[in-house]
């Protein structure tokens, strides 16, 4: 099996007085990106990895922060490195 790249994005729940502490483990976790986020403590993150247990393990890392409420993930892919590195032809 050739080596692959997985790719999600997440909705984050976190207790507003507590975000600081839940983006310092979102940004501890390597290839998780913060893109956006509400005064209400919602945030938009995505999780790279080379397997889907290495993203899963991401997941549960969020869930466990101190002030996540809720954690949903809204999409997944994954893809062979190979293909990723193809150039497609115009």
């Amino acid at each position: 099996m050739s080596p692959e790249l997985h790719i999600s994005s997440l909705v984050v729940h976190a207790t507003p007085s507590r975000r600081a502490e839940v983006d310092a483990v979102i940004h501890g976790l390597p290839g998780a990106q913060i893109h956006g986020a509400d005064a209400g403590g919602k945030l938009v993150v995505t999780l790279e990895a080379p397997t889907s247990a290495a993203i899963l393990d991401q997941v549960a890392a969020i869930r466990q922060a101190p002030g996540v409420l809720s954690v949903a993930m809204v999409y997944q892919h994954a893809e062979s490195l190979e293909s990723l590195n193809t150039e497609i032809p115009q």
